[in-house]
């Protein structure tokens, strides 16, 4: 890394960055990624070192992997947090001390997998796949369609989760609207085709994310901001659009922002692609210019493959950020969400400020067998 990207890095990413009451002390946040390292659904002393180290190799804001809402359908796995139970949120409780003693704000990302979850896995064996119209993202017959009473059940577990989040002391929560679970279900034509209030236009099928937001906000403090997670790709529909033109995408965001998104996260697999033509945009950068909240953005930061080639075993290089910087420097974005290059490396946020690019590890797929 040269000198002068060196001093770029600095000024650019260490520009604090404040929402409500949360406050990070530079742009770079750790990206949510699932990990399966709490038995019982409990996160333990191992996973509240593990955040808390990245926090102090430099991490502003530490965003938590998915962990399960208080719903019987809302997980697929034991392993995976969860985010009620007095064991859980002990854990938890201990995870946000940890992080705030090395430096860092932290928020959990709340979580429902809806009809992607697998028939009679744990944590709760019998519950059935629920999403909104009985059909898997590829269109197959799955689970049922969710009535009503499924419908507030889900959006109280949401506001619950929210509330016992300030409860505990994090600095915000995100919604995991993203990549085919469950609110993403009704966000897409694909997967929700409902003939009621919830179902049929793109404003309509905003309808659930709204009232989760809306009943997450009345349910936490002014100074509690919400961060919402929303993508185009599925987990097996990587070309899927919720938006074909920057005119869908201000359908789709207008109810969330109008119901009290204080953040949007917008997940993309590489952060450089455009999201549409004639705009070198990518789709934090959209986001930014037509909900006019703040952005992060994500997407193979500092590596050079995404994150699908680790699911097949291929690991990545470290690369750099000039381009990264650059579109951070015209505010296209806020903050910058890191993933595989954290697991990699505790300290690549400080290696990073510092100029110490050389020193960075690169990823391996081998990293994701252990929480270090």
């Amino acid at each position: 890394m040269t000198d002068v990207t060196t001093g770029r890095s600095a000024d650019t990413l260490s520009r604090p960055f404040a929402v409500r009451g949360l406050n990070s002390r530079n742009r770079i946040a750790m990206a949510p990624m699932t990990r399966q390292f709490s038995p019982g659904g409990v996160p333990g002393q191992d996973v509240a070192d593990y955040y808390a180290r990245r926090a102090a190799g430099g991490v502003g804001l530490i965003i938590t992997e998915g962990t399960y809402v208080d719903h019987p359908s809302a997980g697929t796995s034991d392993r995976v947090p969860r985010f009620h139970g007095e064991d859980a949120l002990a854990g938890w409780a201990g995870v946000a001390d940890s992080v705030h003693r090395a430096g860092g704000a932290i928020i959990p990302q709340l979580w429902h997998v809806g009809v992607t979850r697998a028939e009679g896995a744990p944590p709760v064996a019998d519950a059935e796949p629920v999403g909104p119209s009985g059909v898997s993202l590829s269109g197959e017959p799955k689970g049922r369609a969710m009535t009503q009473k499924d419908l507030d059940d889900v959006i109280t577990a949401f506001a619950d989760a929210a509330a016992t989040a300030e409860r505990l002391g994090f600095d915000g929560a995100e919604l995991h609207g993203a990549h085919g679970y469950l609110i993403d279900q009704f966000l897409w034509s694909g997967s929700n085709r409902r003939t009621d209030a919830y179902g049929g236009s793109l404003v309509a099928r905003t309808r659930f994310a709204a009232e989760i937001v809306a009943a997450c906000r009345a349910a936490v403090s002014d100074s509690f901001p919400l961060f919402f997670r929303l993508s185009q790709w599925k987990m097996d529909s990587y070309e899927a659009k919720l938006a074909q033109t920057p005119e869908e995408l201000e359908a789709l965001l207008t109810p969330l922002a109008e119901a009290g998104v204080d953040v949007f996260h917008a997940s993309t697999r590489r952060y450089w692609l455009p999201e549409f033509d004639d705009s070198d945009l990518n789709l934090a950068g959209w986001v930014k210019k037509i909900s006019g909240r703040p952005t992060v953005t994500v997407g193979s930061v500092g590596l050079d493959g995404d994150f699908f080639g680790a699911f097949q075993g291929n690991g990545s290089a470290v690369t750099g950020i000039d381009q990264l910087l650059s579109r951070l420097e015209r505010d296209e974005f806020d903050m910058v969400a890191v993933g595989r290059a954290l697991i990699a490396d505790p300290e690549w946020a400080e290696k990073t400020l510092r100029g110490r690019a050389a020193d960075i590890t690169p990823f391996t797929a081998e990293m994701l067998n252990v929480l270090r």
